[in-house]
């Protein structure tokens, strides 16, 4: 039986000006096209080989997709970072630290718009999470940077969401991304500051992803220090990220590397619920995902239960701009 972890919570303020969007209710293909967006230098766009994409994702591979998270940790070990401390969630101290014990993260009923990113990069298939998110083309999900990209190198082929994942289940099908947006600080330079990344799904069956699932609204440059709820689905022991997971705190800043300008929130969900979305607004105990979205499962610490998420600024909106206008 899992225990209930709860921080501070409370009614939050949420400027009506920044919150840009209300909630709506074969073989690996070719490398992707990586282009510096014209109109916004800030933000890097890579156009994705779609054919066969969907049939590429037996269940036999979707099992095997290793977790996202240790891309993050490829990430810091090439020079991003100020302390040797940072690994990905899930391996070391961080699984020795929870095994046996009642787990912080919460067991939740699958939600429409939450879900399961698959893709392959560098030659391996990965597993994260990610959320749809209110848009101007309805097509829009948000996810972690090092799910799309290296953070810098290679872009991510085969991408996928499956929304309400659960048990191998997928109600709402497979969808199949045709264009990654990720700010050009993670793209080129691996920056955890924007470790941030949004995919443009392919319609399916006639209809855009949010016209089938929802999708939330998104805010950015809110205050620091708010109550979060985030959600994802954790692979790496104890869990094995059948099944959504959430965890609920009052969001604190990353001392240890406070040059990323992060926040992290008490939470043990391990690798594979990277890209999974931070909430402002929503009910801390109950089983709902309302409220915003106003940042993403990002990175933690070996020695501590606690995930970090990219505070979400003027590039950071510009990259979800660039991604919901296409």
């Amino acid at each position: 039986m899992t225990r209930t972890w709860s921080l501070a919570s409370g009614l939050l303020s949420i400027s009506a000006a920044a919150v840009l969007a209300l909630t709506s209710a074969g073989g690996a293909a070719a490398a992707p096209t990586a282009t510096e967006d014209n109109k916004n230098p800030s933000v890097t766009s890579a156009i994705l080989d779609t054919n066969g994409v969907a049939d590429y994702w037996t269940a036999d591979r979707m099992r095997s997709a290793v977790p996202g998270d240790v891309l993050a940790g490829k990430a810091l070990e090439r020079g991003n970072r100020s302390s040797t401390d940072v690994v990905e969630k899930g391996k070391d101290t961080t699984v020795k630290a929870t095994k046996g014990k009642a787990t912080i993260a919460q067991s939740e009923t699958p939600v429409s718009h939450i879900g399961k990113v698959f893709f392959t990069m560098g030659g391996s298939n990965y597993v994260c999470s990610g959320n749809a998110v209110a848009s101007a083309n309805g097509s829009t999900v948000a996810t972690a940077g090092h799910c799309v990209n290296e953070g810098p190198g290679a872009d991510a082929t085969n991408f996928i969401f499956v929304p309400a994942y659960e048990n191998g289940a997928a109600p709402y099908g497979r969808w199949t991304a045709k264009a990654l947006y990720s700010p050009t600080a993670w793209s080129r330079d691996g920056d955890m500051a924007y470790d941030t990344g949004f995919a443009v799904m392919q319609p399916l069956n006639g209809q855009t992803l949010t016209a089938a699932v929802g999708g939330s609204g998104v805010a950015f440059n809110q205050g620091y220090g708010l109550t979060y709820k985030s959600f994802g689905y954790p692979a790496a022991a104890p869990f094995n990220g059948e099944t959504l997971k959430s965890c609920t705190g009052t969001a604190t800043r990353d001392t240890i590397n406070p040059q990323f300008g992060t926040q992290g929130i008490r939470c043990d969900m391990t690798g594979g619920s990277s890209g999974g979305p931070w909430f402002i607004g929503a009910d801390p105990f109950g089983t709902n995902a309302a409220g915003v979205q106003n940042s993403v499962n990002s990175y933690g610490y070996n020695r501590s239960a606690v995930m970090y998420g990219p505070y979400w600024g003027d590039v950071i909106q510009a990259t979800y701009a660039s991604a919901s206008a296409s």
